[in-house]
């Protein structure tokens, strides 16, 4: 309840602030504008945030899942690491837009496409932070558990992967908002709905206000799949606390 609070009490100040100010609604609206926004057409926003959580829910679990199965490729081929690694650090420095306009080419104006966008940029952190996690383990306890007999694939189970999961999940929490970026980037190259056309269709008429409800409402999207992952992270990495 502490951060609907905290919010719940920015937004007054806001508030408060703009009327005593007087500033201009382009500048910056009322937050009792941009709920009346929302309000006036909820169904626009409801479609547009679904779509939108779709492309950023497959594009994040692909490469949550890629990211984590590079980094175990990587860990234990230390060969195919110095060869591929600065290719997938090289593929970060192409900017979004130019990739996705690739993928929209490609593949269309679909939700594949853009589930494609999210994927891009979102997958190196966690393959990143798991490899880092991985270095975290002392030679000795994996001496320790061959002696006793266990197998490669035992040792990455019940050794790496556990040491792993608190850098890993700190790589979640940011992928989790790369890939609702990529998601809205990829909404920008033409759709028919997502957060991303209503952005651009609000930018395009000069809805100041109609700008900031996407904002809040991307924000909000955001704000959740970060929560989500925070809750995973509790349940999971119970000894680590939280990141």
């Amino acid at each position: 309840m502490k951060p609907i609070l905290w919010l719940a009490l920015g937004l007054l100040a806001i508030e408060v602030l703009v009327m005593a100010l007087e500033i201009r609604p382009y500048y910056l609206p009322r937050p009792s504008a941009i709920a009346a926004n929302i309000m006036a057409t909820p169904g626009a926003y409801l479609a547009g945030l679904w779509r939108t959580f779709l492309e950023t829910a497959l594009g994040f679990v692909a490469g949550s899942l890629f990211g984590v199965l590079m980094a175990v490729i990587f860990h234990r081929w230390v060969a195919l690491r110095e060869l591929f690694f600065p290719l997938f650090v090289v593929s970060q420095t192409i900017p979004v837009i130019a990739f996705g306009a690739v993928v929209v080419l490609w593949f269309g104006n679909t939700l594949f496409a853009k589930a494609v966008i999210s994927f891009y940029i979102s997958f190196l952190p966690v393959t990143v932070n798991t490899l880092l996690g991985f270095s975290s383990v002392d030679p000795r306890q994996v001496q320790l558990m061959r002696s006793f007999g266990a197998s490669d694939v035992q040792i990455l189970r019940r050794l790496y992967l556990p040491a792993a999961l608190p850098q890993l999940f700190v790589a979640l929490k940011l992928a989790s908002s790369l890939a609702l970026v990529g998601a809205i980037v990829g909404e920008w190259f033409g759709d028919t709905t997502g957060l991303g056309v209503l952005l651009l269709q609000a930018m395009y008429n000069e809805n100041v206000v109609g700008i900031w409800a996407t904002i809040v409402v991307s924000a909000c999207l955001g704000m959740g799949l970060y929560s989500l992952v925070s809750l995973a992270e509790r349940k999971i990495v119970f000894w680590g606390g939280e990141q």
